[in-house]
């Protein structure tokens, strides 16, 4: 199983640890007891005491990551004391010294503490290898010595030089984090604006679909009531009750669009039933005959509501602006779903002049359901709107 990046990253300091221990170990505390295996004497003793002390020390530091039994400083404390104590008993202990550099950066907290034990461990073993014997009675002395305060030179350099890669990196995280943080609010707010956008795109169209359409119906019917009031009392009264009829209808899509009822924009029943309905409408407001042809064909709720609006929307366009004399409406399945095809023969317009909301609306809304939209027309030729869906099943 992948591990996550931080974790990969506290696993590989684990186990940086665990060998630098047994580096330690190995190269710093068993040395002082494996040269003195087989001698008798205190020398003897106090080696393998010492050594194991700073062992059993270091496993106290060591016993749990939340309650260790030694504190990190206490430890430093004591190896301090035992580098200083093997370098009096024995004579050397540059090696244990710089073995244990490491130690003090790991566990002092902050380098300006590191480099003070790390100092004072240097000058106890310096003192008990003087101690030991004269500064210059043998060589070997003058080497400990030496290489004991170049290799706390060297420590402190490299220590120092860590320390400064570790803040670097610590600020480059922290500029990357508060890019990646800028990135994530410009990104929220960029979804934000969007979904207000598609909101009042969405509620245009439904509104240009539904409230518009009814109230220019209710203006062309009422004007229509008012030439025909005197000529023809019956007819103007019917357009009258068309006019109540469409106005409760738009009462009805506003409440819709408000939120105050069902959101549903349609009565129960098939898509052909619907559409049906809807040219019985158009036919009984302009008194222009529609031939139909509509097939019950299977179809979700967002299917049939994109088939009706793209109905109204052409028949509003019809009334509105063709000049037609006849209409024509076929509805019916096709091998990737459902077609619906208006046709008119009035007096058509250019396609690619056209700017009218209604059309992108439609093409929008068909979009939505994978489906397109394909608009024929010349100028005196009529116009042909063809709506195309997949099929999404009963709704």
């Amino acid at each position: 199983m992948t591990r996550p990046p931080q974790s990969e990253d506290r696993f590989r300091l684990r186990s940086l640890r665990r060998w630098y221990v047994v580096v330690w170990v190995v190269l710093g505390v068993l040395p002082p007891v494996v040269s003195v295996l087989g001698d008798d004497g205190a020398t003897t003793y106090w080696s393998i005491g010492l050594s194991a002390a700073l062992a059993l020390c270091y496993a106290g530091v060591a016993a749990g990551p939340g309650r260790p039994v030694l504190r990190p400083r206490a430890f430093l404390g004591a190896l301090v004391l035992g580098m200083g104590a093997l370098a009096l008993v024995r004579g050397d202990g540059a090696a244990l010294f710089i073995v244990s550099l490491p130690q003090f950066w790991l566990l002092a907290g902050s380098p300006r503490r590191a480099i003070a034990l790390s100092a004072a461990g240097a000058a106890a073993t310096v003192t008990g290898i003087v101690r030991h014997q004269a500064w210059d009675a043998q060589e070997f002395a003058t080497g400990n010595v030496v290489f004991t305060l170049i290799g706390w030179l060297a420590g402190v350099l490299v220590g120092l030089g860590v320390v400064r890669i570790v803040e670097q990196s610590d600020e480059r995280a922290g500029r990357l984090g508060a890019e990646l943080e800028a990135a994530r609010l410009r990104l929220a707010e960029a979804h934000r604006l969007q979904g207000a956008t598609e909101e009042r795109e969405r509620l245009a169209r439904e509104i240009h679909d539904t409230l518009a359409q009814g109230f220019a119906s209710i203006i062309v019917l009422a004007e229509a009531a008012g030439s025909s009031l005197a000529a023809d009392p019956g007819r103007a009264a019917q357009q009258v009750l068309s006019i109540e009829r469409t106005a409760r209808e738009n009462l009805a899509e506003a409440r819709v669009l408000v939120g105050s009822a069902p959101q549903s924009g349609l009565a129960p029943g098939s898509i052909a039933g619907t559409l049906r309905r809807a040219l019985e409408r158009f036919t009984e407001d302009t008194g222009l005959p529609v031939a139909a042809e509509l097939a019950e064909v299977a179809c979700d709720g967002p299917t049939r509501i994109a088939l009706l609006r793209c109905t109204q929307e052409s028949l509003a366009n019809i009334r509105k602006h063709a000049a037609a004399s006849q209409v024509s409406v076929v509805l019916g399945p096709v091998p990737y779903g459902i077609e619906l095809e208006i046709t008119d023969d009035g007096q058509g317009f250019v396609v690619r002049d056209s700017r009218g909301f209604g059309l992108n609306g439609m093409r929008r809304r068909l979009a939505e359901l994978g489906g397109e939209l394909t608009v024929t027309s010349s100028p005196g030729d009529g116009t042909r709107v063809l709506a195309a869906v997949p099929a999404h099943g009963q709704g």
